[in-house]
């Protein structure tokens, strides 16, 4: 789904459920609010880290977590009036053009798995 209809989306819903946007705090506290729930069901799935019992530490939950993530960038971006879909593309581009030998060059990523997921 392209993202500007991932924002459209975003933008119906606040206008029917949400009353309207959070001010650009708010928005910044759940946006870190969120980030510490995705980096805690990471730490606890693949670090160290022993879960509570009660503690879900599923892929699902992990994906409902980084969804969080996506819904709070977009309500950012849709009060900021930012077109995400053209600040992604400009970003693929510059970090293609950046590190399109960098990666590929680093000793530590060829010797290691593709991932811990």
């Amino acid at each position: 789904m392209p993202l500007e209809v991932i924002q459209s989306q975003v933008d119906a819903w606040i206008k029917q459920y949400g009353v309207r946007y959070f001010s650009p705090l708010t928005n910044m506290a759940i946006l870190a609010e969120e980030t510490g729930e995705v980096a805690r069901i990471i730490s606890r799935r693949y670090g160290e880290q022993s879960a509570k019992n009660e503690e879900q530490i599923t892929l699902e939950k992990l994906g409902e977590e980084l969804s969080d993530l996506i819904f709070v960038a977009v309500c950012i971006a849709n009060e900021a009036g930012i077109d995400l879909q053209n600040a992604f593309d400009k970003k693929m581009k510059f970090k293609t053009e950046r590190d399109k030998d960098r990666h590929a060059a680093n000793i530590k990523l060829q010797n290691s798995k593709n991932g811990n997921f």
